[in-house]
């Protein structure tokens, strides 16, 4: 099980794997690479059940099917409850899938807060222990036996450890929301607390490793190789899980330097009549960048400096701009007040590499370049530049 993906703006609908409907109006799917972990559970799982239970012939491996199905149950009221939950503070549910490594409650954009966080992130193990607690109850009857009986008792111990894993304190895990949710109400920022909660979950691995690994090493016990498989495929999960917060927060942490009118170079606009004559006249020296304009006063294209300089003089009050310019994508510009996550989300949107920029009435003012945009969120430009 993960936590709660993050808000999210889809670029496009992605087939996630096989619809199974909707419930309380949220979309469900079975991702393809659920099959594989249920492959795993009957492949691991069957055998060792029919030893046990040898009467059940190949049955087993039906009721290992069966463990399978319960699972996925149980993950499916797991993110049920953190999209219901949502649900209460208004958080709009894109979707939840059902996949490889649990599942994952995909969220549409919303403003969270520490304690809202805490909630909507706890109220998946909470379903859980809440079902496990409904089968010990059942169990403690005396009114089940045999296969009914044996499935019981799996679903009992799965949804009570599925609850207590998640309840670990650490990124991708839910538990990881309270140390992320401490520490942002400590400092004021959300990012910090993500990735304290990354290097948190990331801790969890290294203990994992060591304790399912490293100990039985160290004291000549014998390894059991099924359990180191799932212990390296559970701690390669969640250290991509941890890793990819941390990565995200870092990211997040340096949107307010994303502003279209401080990351653009100073740009004027032309009609597409103008001549080569008049952009030199304009920009003399390159500076500022030219931007030609259709009858509308919509951007259209860029001027190519250089292409000017190419231009006999004799020539240049009969060339058109547009002979040395390059085309803009469509609805390739941007307001110049526009800045942070709004942007980044206008911009994925749109083709091209460059953006003219425009204010209040239309008028460009400057060119915006995807690079400027990467070289702010990232920094690694700043930090090439520091070590030459």
């Amino acid at each position: 099980m993960t936590s709660p993906s993050t808000p999210h703006h889809s670029q496009g609908k992605k087939r996630e794997g096989i619809p199974l409907g909707k419930i309380a109006g949220i979309p469900v799917y079975l991702a393809y690479s659920w099959f594989i972990i249920a492959g795993f559970t009957v492949i691991v799982y069957g055998p060792a059940l029919l030893v046990r239970t040898p009467e059940l012939g190949i049955g087993a491996y039906f009721v290992a099917l069966g463990y399978a199905l319960l699972l996925a149950v149980s993950v499916l009221v797991h993110e049920l409850a953190h999209a219901l939950s949502a649900k209460a503070f208004n958080w709009p549910t894109e979707k939840i899938v059902l996949n490889l490594w649990g599942g994952h409650t995909q969220f549409e954009s919303f403003t969270a807060s520490p304690g809202r966080s805490v909630v909507v992130a706890l109220a998946g193990p909470a379903s859980n222990f809440v079902l496990a607690a409904g089968m010990w109850a059942v169990l403690s009857t005396g009114a089940l036996s045999g296969v009914p009986d044996t499935l019981a008792n799996i679903l009992m111990w799965a949804n009570l450890l599925i609850g207590l894993f998640n309840v670990l304190p650490g990124l991708p895990l839910d538990g990881g929301r309270l140390v992320e949710s401490a520490v942002w109400k400590a400092t004021g920022s959300q990012d910090k607390g993500t990735i304290a909660a990354g290097w948190s979950g990331r801790t969890i691995v290294v203990a994992l490793v060591i304790w399912v690994i490293g100990l039985p090493v160290l004291n000549g016990t014998p390894l059991d190789i099924s359990l180191i498989l799932i212990t390296v495929l559970v701690c390669g999960f969640l250290w991509m899980g941890a890793s990819s917060s941390i990565h995200h927060a870092k990211l997040r942490s340096r949107l307010y330097l994303v502003s279209a009118a401080g990351l653009a170079e100073r740009a004027v606009g032309v009609p597409n009549s103008a001549t080569v004559a008049d952009v030199l006249d304009i920009s003399p020296a390159g500076s500022p960048a030219v931007v030609i304009c259709g009858p509308d006063g919509k951007p259209q294209g860029v001027v190519d400096f250089e292409a000017t300089l190419g231009v006999p003089a004799a020539n240049a009050t009969t060339t058109p701009v547009t002979a040395v310019a390059h085309a803009l994508a469509a609805g390739a510009y941007v307001p110049e007040w526009s800045k942070g996550q709004e942007l980044i989300q206008y911009l994925a949107r749109l083709d091209g590499g460059e953006y003219a920029v425009v204010d209040h009435n239309g008028i460009v003012t400057g060119l915006l370049r995807q690079q400027a945009v990467v070289t702010a969120i990232t920094g690694k430009e700043a930090r090439r530049s520091g070590r030459s």
